[in-house]
């Protein structure tokens, strides 16, 4: 199905782009511009095509050989654009975090919404109540009686499906023991307008293998206990972009007798993967299969105030910095010759300055430094709109996110 996508212009409110005057973004991408000498300004995020495709693929090819449903965590492009491209290549569904992501989801016409999260808000809830019985497929997380009772009081005539969710020690949400979660299962199931659909779980804060396979394996023994409880079609849910091979391992496959089992993976940051804290962590590393970087951005050299010291246009408000600072990637001098950034490190960032250490090459004023990102979550919600560029660097598309 097709995504409702709105029409959106670019103007002198987008960053990046150089548009005083405003301009539909399908005619922008249909110029086709150079990013070197187009209507840009530095710094700019750009995502590669290429890139975006292999990843895409990559994520659809690996859950199909595992036996896994998919429902990309939106949160981190929050771009329907790339939800469309998502569902097309195959994914069950769409993940949230929010209830404002929710609406936004809605608003898109994504046809499966899965809420990785509790909700307690009576003003979403209410509102989600009305959608559900307006025929929204949709599903949240439970983890304690209140939040039982706070889904019951919203429900219409359909009930909200609900998944229980199993959290471990010092982690986010979840019921910390199986006891815990029996028992939210059973508020669950004798609550009017709720109704069990599945156990839910996250092992991506986890330090290590051994650690999110151990808990993997508690969330299955837990759905096991549950079994009496549970419908004939069960879904159970985990999965980040750290530990998705352990997920395949230790969920899928046919464990639950009497049931109809969807194991649902929800990795996100898979999108655009990045030069940093992913490329550390990803599966790919210990199983086939690979990830490309898609996101860099590009900003200019400002100023070289001292040896070995160079200051470039970009900072916080335009490069993710919760994970590892920006990875310098290449140097382009003004006649446009590209070289590696071969001994160049970012060591700190401001507002919307970056302190480039460097030994050679030497950058001067007015060249400019392709940057990998670490953590796209937080890339992404620094732009409104992202060009998309092909291998040479021509703006083919435009990604337009929804923060």
């Amino acid at each position: 199905m097709s995504l409702t996508i709105p029409s959106e212009r670019a103007d002198w409110r987008t960053k990046g782009l150089w548009q005083p005057r405003a301009v539909p973004l399908e005619e922008f991408a249909a110029a086709r511009h150079p990013l070197f000498g187009g209507p840009f300004t530095w710094p700019v995020m750009v995502a590669r095509r290429s890139a975006l495709d292999h990843n895409i693929a990559a994520l659809a090819a690996f859950c199909g050989e595992h036996g896994l449903a998919f429902a990309p965590h939106g949160k981190t492009s929050m771009a329907p654009s790339l939800f469309q491209e998502q569902l097309d290549a195959g994914a069950w569904g769409i993940t949230a975090a929010t209830a404002n992501q929710v609406l936004a989801y809605r608003t898109f016409g994504v046809p499966r919404i899965l809420l990785a999260n509790e909700l307690l808000d009576p003003t979403a809830l209410r509102w989600l109540g009305g959608e559900v019985d307006r025929g929204m497929e949709f599903l949240l997380y439970a983890d304690s009686p209140e939040g039982v009772a706070a889904i019951s009081a919203a429900a219409g005539q359909r009930p909200f499906r609900v998944l229980v969710e199993l959290g471990h020690p010092g982690g986010r949400t979840g019921c910390r023991t199986a006891g815990e979660l029996a028992g939210v299962a059973r508020a669950v199931a004798a609550a009017p307008g709720t109704e069990l659909a599945g156990v839910a779980g996250y092992e991506g804060g986890l330090p290590d293998v051994p650690s999110a396979a151990r808990y993997l394996r508690a969330l299955r023994d837990a759905t096991i206990e549950l079994s009496p409880l549970l419908p004939r079609d069960v879904v159970v849910t985990a999965g980040g972009s750290a530990y998705f091979d352990q997920v395949a391992e230790q969920l899928a496959g046919d464990w639950l007798p009497g049931h109809d089992l969807i194991v649902v993976l929800r990795s996100g940051a898979y999108v655009s993967h990045d030069d940093g804290i992913y490329t550390e962590r990803t599966p790919f590393n210990r199983v086939p299969g690979s990830l490309d970087a898609a996101l860099e951005i590009w900003a200019q050299v400002t100023s070289v105030p001292e040896p070995g010291l160079a200051i470039v246009g970009m900072g916080k408000r335009e490069a993710p910095y919760d994970a590892g600072l920006p990875v310098p990637l290449r140097l382009r001098r003004a006649d446009g010759a590209i070289v590696p950034a071969a001994g160049m490190s970012v060591t700190d960032t401001n507002d919307h300055h970056a302190y480039l250490a460097f030994t050679d090459p030497a950058p001067r004023p007015g060249d400019l430094v392709c940057f990998g990102i670490s953590h796209p979550c937080t890339a992404f919600d620094k732009w409104q709109v992202i060009p998309v560029v092909d291998d040479d660097h021509t703006v083919i598309d435009l990604i337009r996110t929804y923060f």
